[in-house]
């Protein structure tokens, strides 16, 4: 049986790669396995049906032979788990792979959604200001952190991963923000993910949705 996954029917990232079902769709592409993708509108997401797929009623979700799992990143560990590509085979470099795909999900992403979430719901209250300066302050901290262990690397560690695959999604999140402008080995790690053949495929499949949404074919 394929896997099918969901998807927004029409993306609030307008075809910029930034939903998480982004991630999905990567993982997928680098381990060169099929998979299907069911799209769902907003307010089916809130349906009954959905609902047992995804209790939280987000996407993405995966099915696949009476198995049903939600969150991107548990989706993307065991695609990487299932096949080649994602996860290095000896048992330490793998458990550190792991390890950086909950550190971008655990340590740098929610900071930056903390951020995000902000600027829709408090930017019209006369402390934002002071706000996002605390909000950008702890996401300039993670990035610095972030970069230092990077280093001069190409990825977080050895070779290409499921840790690089999240975190570079994450910091993607990022965009139009200026906070990476400090950091341009992020920066260029950012644009060594958007370079793999896979990201490309990935990204292309999810903006043709979006087309489609808007009538473009």
């Amino acid at each position: 049986m394929t896997p099918v996954i969901t998807a927004f029917e029409a993306s609030p990232d307008r075809g910029r790669g930034l939903a998480r079902d982004m991630r999905v769709r990567w993982a997928f592409e680098e381990a060169g396995a099929a998979y299907d993708v069911r799209l769902v509108s907003f307010a089916q997401m809130k349906e009954a049906a959905h609902l047992a797929l995804h209790p939280f009623g987000q996407i993405p979700t995966y099915e696949e032979a009476g198995l049903t799992l939600f969150e991107s990143g548990a989706i993307v560990l065991h695609i990487a788990e299932r096949h080649g590509g994602l996860l290095p085979e000896a048992a330490g470099p793998r458990a550190r792979a792991i390890n950086w795909l909950f550190a971008a999900l655990n340590t740098v992403e929610p900071v930056i959604v903390e951020r995000e979430a902000a600027g829709y719901a408090e930017r019209d209250r006369e402390w934002y200001g002071e706000r996002l300066a605390l909000l950008d302050a702890r996401v300039d901290t993670r990035l610095g952190q972030l970069s230092r262990r990077l280093g001069q690397a190409d990825w977080l560690d050895g070779a290409f991963s499921a840790g690089d695959l999240m975190m570079v999604t994450v910091l993607r999140q990022l965009e139009g923000s200026g906070l990476l402008a400090p950091y341009p080995t992020l920066t260029a790690y950012i644009a060594r993910g958007e370079a793999r053949p896979a990201y490309k495929r990935a990204f292309e499949a999810q903006r043709a949705v979006f087309e489609r949404s808007q009538g473009g074919g």
